[in-house]
C-alpha cells in the first residue's frame, strides 16, 4: 500500500518566553535567556492508506505536537510533513490540496465545540466554507453525518451543552467526517469519557474505518486501547520514535527497553488470588524537554545503558532505536 501520511525528519521547538525574574536578570546582565522546549526531535515515519497507526508514550513526549504538524495545524521547525506527497503546511499556511484531507478529533469535545453554535451549523460550517457542499445542502448534510455517528438528526437544532460527553465526541467526529477527509488524527479521543462510553466511541472509530476506508493515527497513553485498534504502533519518548512495528509483535516481544518498561508499568489484574494487580513503575524521572539528555534520551532510566548510550543518539534501525535491543541483551 502507498503511504498517505509521511514525515521526514520533522522537528518542533517552542520558545518559552522568559519570566519576569528572567527579564530583570537580563537587564542587569545576569542571564535570563529564552528557553527552548524540544517537543519533537527529528521523526521520520509513514502511514499507509487505510492503516491505523497507534502513537504511544508518556505525557509530554510530543505525541499531540506531532499529530498537529501532520494535520497542518502547527508548522514544523524542521523537516516536512506530507499528505499524499504534498506538504501539510507551506510557509506557515495549509495548502488548499491538504486542507480537507486530514482532520483532527480532540480529547475534550466540549472545549472543541463552539458553545454558541447549533450542532448543525458546527458540522456544516467547514464543508460550506471549503466549497464541499452548497449552503442550501447544509441541513441535509449535517443530518447525514449525525446519523452515521449514531445520533438522531434532530440533534442539529440543539447546542453542545445539551449533550453528554460521549454524544459531544460523536458530534466532533461528525464534524471531522463532514470534511470528507482521507485521514483522521485522533488525539486521546476517549480519555475524557467515562469508561462505560469509551468502548462505544472506539467501536465507532473501527466501524468508520471499515465503512469509509479511513487512515488513522490514534494517539493515546492507554496501551490496551492502542493494542485493540492499531495495525502498527509507534512508541515515542521525549520527542523521538524509539520503536515502531506491527502491533501484535511489539506487544508480544518489545525490543526497546522503554517499550518493555511501558508494558510492565501498565496495571494488570491477577486472577490467581495472589496479587490484586501487578505494577512496576518506570524507574527515574522523565527528563525535561527543555534540557534533553545527550545520546539516547532514555539512558538515565535504562538498566542496559553504557557509555555509548550516554553520548551517541541511536538511529531507528529495523524498527528500533537502541544500541542494545532486548533480543541482543537476552542472548
Amino acid at each position: 500500500m502507498s503511504a498517505l501520511i509521511e514525515t521526514r525528519d520533522v522537528a518542533k521547538r517552542f520558545r518559552e518566553a522568559p519570566s519576569l525574574g528572567d527579564r530583570i536578570a537580563r537587564l542587569v546582565g545576569a542571564g535570563g535567556d529564552e528557553r527552548t522546549v524540544h517537543a519533537v526531535d527529528g521523526i521520520t515515519l509513514s502511514v499507509a492508506k487505510g492503516e491505523v497507526l497507534g502513537l504511544v508514550g508518556e505525557s509530554g513526549c510530543g505525541k499531540s505536537t506531532l499529530g498537529r504538524m501532520i494535520a497542518g495545524i502547527l508548522p514544523p521547525s524542521e523537516g516536512t510533513a506530507l499528505i499524499d506527497g504534498v506538504p501539510a503546511m507551506s510557509d506557515g499556511a495549509r495548502p488548499v490540496k491538504t486542507t480537507t484531507r486530514v482532520q483532527m478529533v480532540f480529547q475534550d469535545p466540549f472545549a472543541s465545540l463552539d458553545p454558541r453554535m447549533r450542532i448543525g451549523d458546527i458540522i456544516a460550517e467547514g464543508p460550506v466554507a471549503n466549497g464541499i457542499i452548497k449552503p442550501g445542502e447544509a441541513t441535509a448534510d449535517a443530518a447525514r453525518w449525525l446519523s452515521i455517528v449514531g445520533l438522531d438528526p434532530s440533534a442539529a437544532q440543539r447546542y453542545p451543552h445539551q449533550f453528554s460527553g460521549g454524544q459531544r465526541q460523536r458530534i466532533a467526529i461528525a464534524r471531522a467526517l463532514a470534511m470528507r477527509p482521507d485521514a483522521l488524527i485522533c488525539d486521546e479521543p476517549v480519555a475524557s469519557l467515562d469508561v462505560s462510553i469509551q468502548a462505544q466511541i472506539v467501536n465507532l472509530f473501527l466501524k468508520l474505518r471499515r465503512e469509509l476506508g479511513l487512515t488513522m493515527i490514534f494517539i493515546s497513553h492507554d496501551l490496551s486501547l492502542v493494542r485493540h485498534v492499531s495495525d502498527r504502533v509507534a512508541i515515542m519518548y521525549l520527542g523521538r520514535i524509539v520503536e515502531i512495528g506491527n502491533s501484535r509483535e511489539i506487544f508480544a516481544a518489545p525490543r526497546h527497553p522503554y517499550t518493555r518498561a511501558l508494558l510492565d508499568s501498565a496495571p494488570a489484574l491477577r486472577l490467581d488470588g495472589e496479587d490484586a494487580a501487578g505494577f512496576k513503575p518506570i524507574r527515574g524521572e522523565l527528563p525535561s524537554p527543555m534540557d534533553p539528555p545527550p545520546g539516547c534520551h532514555f539512558h538515565a532510566r535504562c538498566p542496559y545503558a553504557d557509555a555509548t548510550c550516554r553520548s551517541v543518539a541511536p538511529v531507528l534501525n529495523d524498527g528500533v532505536a537502541c544500541h542494545h535491543p532486548l533480543k541482543e541483551v537476552a542472548s
